[in-house]
């Protein structure tokens, strides 16, 4: 039996209707992540620590990689 995703939408979604973002589900080791516009179009994962990394990263930048 699978539990279904627990889909978070981005905290940053830019201007507009607030719909330019994408959201993230945690998995069992992994981040899975869609297009919040086309939530249909499919998903990619990646490993928890890399996603991670990938945060921090941002935020060390100020969010311009």
């Amino acid at each position: 039996m699978t539990t279904p995703d627990v889909w978070k939408k981005s905290s940053y979604s830019g201007g507009g209707e607030g719909n330019a973002c994408v959201e993230v589900a945690p998995r069992r080791a992994r981040i899975a992540i869609r297009d919040s516009k086309a939530p249909s179009h499919g998903t990619f994962t990646v490993p928890a620590p890399s996603f991670a990394a990938f945060v921090y990263a941002l935020k060390r930048s100020g969010g311009l990689l």
